[in-house]
């Protein structure tokens, strides 16, 4: 019993120190209520992330329904990460998914970066994580698709 014990609090324990609130809110990107990126709302499928050092944007999403608005099966995301010149396109909606509500779609999808370690606690990038993101999620959905 007090094996099982010890192990439920581990296991609460790293939820509690791996949990961060992120919240966009006023263009402002805060990480447990510190801002780490300024984020602005382009329309319901654009956002840009701007940098708090040299207001610098350093990423762009676009969600693309690939000319085929009533049919949702071959819609996807992009990543642009602009200062490092990488584009990452993924059909995996899950990962930023939050139904009507692009804001909490984009909390989610900080909240990804962050545990991929692509944006540090600073909401400054890292150029190695991008890469190795790149390579985990990216699809490459325009180069292999013939229009």
């Amino acid at each position: 019993m007090n094996k099982l014990s010890t192990l439920f609090l581990l296991i609460i324990g790293c939820n509690l120190y791996f949990s961060q609130e992120v919240t966009i809110k006023d263009d402002k990107v805060l990480l447990d209520g510190k801002q780490i990126l300024k984020a602005e709302k382009i329309n319901a499928a654009q956002y840009s992330f701007f940098s708090m050092k040299d207001d610098e944007e350093i990423l762009l999403y676009r969600y693309m329904d690939n000319e085929t608005p009533r049919y949702v099966n071959d819609d996807y995301f992009i990543l642009n990460f602009l200062t490092e010149k990488i584009k990452i396109e993924s059909t995996d909606l899950a990962k930023i998914a939050n139904f009507m509500n692009s804001r909490k779609g984009m909390e989610k999808l900080v909240r990804w970066l962050l545990k991929e370690r692509v944006i540090n606690h600073d909401g400054e990038l890292n150029a190695d994580r991008i890469v190795v993101f790149k390579e985990k999620y990216d699809e490459n959905i325009t180069d292999r698709t013939l229009r």
